[in-house]
């Protein structure tokens, strides 16, 4: 019963260890498990705010490309048209120049003949020259109307003609009059081109710059957004790992829990009445001494009575 009883303290004690160790581990396992499951969902809502993010950023910058096309047709569509513009305008200063200042008057370059109008010339021929194309005769494409003709809204019309006559000037200050104007009008062109050139460079300076930093956006949200996918990816196993040992750890806990039950049904009834068994041992030990002590006990006297009866025999009574 002893060594029974010590062989039953001892897997109890080690079976409460193991007990204490396995719960536990179970706890880690699942606060472990609650904090990564967690984390794989923060990862999930960061990821897909940084594909919203992205995208938007796609669309943004397509937007604004589209925009920096329309606004650089319309830059070049108004540099074109203000240029064929100061072209008529500087044809029909120099026509006024040849009349009313002929000495600023330019005439057009002399027609290159052919070698075969050479021929005809220096035969006492006469050589047809061609008509001026374009406006007027002015050599001035007449693709100008089309051109012009979406920017005519951004001028207001010249005010009516005064119904009376003003005072009397002449015809040198007349011509030098509209000369002057046309000038004006050159000048107005040249002041809306140079600004309409400042606004295109700011306008390209200002999309460069924001592709250069969606570029530099795009990148680092990728980068970012590759790092949490791996970190999610990670995670995702651990997550499983621990699930796999949680319920590893769980079986053990079972398979330990019939342990201990086979051991209660092995050790509880002698723990129980150990004592009481020990106790009737002892009471048994002890009379059994008791009788052995007894048993030596009478020996002895029955070993004194006979030595006593022998003498009595042998020795005869004295008379007094």
């Amino acid at each position: 019963d002893d060594s029974k009883k010590e062989y039953c303290s001892v897997q109890f004690d080690e079976s409460e260890d193991k007990k204490k160790a396995l719960q536990h581990s179970i706890s880690d396992s699942e606060t472990a498990i609650s904090e990564m499951e967690g984390s794989i969902e923060e990862l999930k809502e960061e990821l897909g705010a940084l594909d919203a993010g992205i995208r938007a950023l796609d669309k943004s910058v397509a937007e604004a490309t589209e925009q920096r096309k329309a606004d650089n047709a319309d830059y070049k569509d108004l540099m074109s048209s203000n240029k064929m513009a100061k072209e008529v305008l500087g044809w029909a200063k120099n026509r006024l120049n040849k009349f009313y200042n002929p000495a600023l008057y330019k005439p057009p370059p002399k027609r290159e003949l052919s070698s075969e109008d050479r021929i005809v010339e220096n035969m006492g021929g006469v050589v047809p020259t061609e008509a001026p194309g374009g406006i007027a005769g002015t050599g001035i494409g007449a693709a100008f109307v089309q051109i012009r003709e979406h920017s005519q809204v951004r001028r207001e019309a010249p005010p009516p003609p005064p119904e009376t006559f003003g005072p009397y000037t002449t015809k040198d200050e007349q011509g030098n009059g509209v000369i002057a104007m046309i000038d004006l009008l050159v000048k107005d062109l040249d002041k809306e081109m140079s600004e309409a050139d400042v606004m295109e460079k700011d306008a390209q300076a200002d999309y460069e710059k924001m592709l250069e930093d969606a570029s530099t956006k795009r990148a680092t949200d990728a980068k970012s957004m590759s790092e949490k996918e791996n970190a999610k990816a990670d995670t995702e196993v651990a997550l499983q790992e621990e699930k796999q040992k949680l319920k590893d750890t769980k079986l053990d806990a079972m398979a330990l829990a019939k342990y201990i039950s086979s051991l209660h049904a092995e050790c509880d009834w002698l723990l129980q009445y150990y004592d009481a068994r020990k106790s009737a041992r002892d009471s048994e030990s002890e009379s059994l001494v008791n009788a052995k002590a007894v048993l030596s006990g009478a020996d002895y006297a029955l070993v004194q009575t006979t030595a006593t009866v022998r003498t009595g025999r042998f020795m005869a009574p004295r008379v007094q």
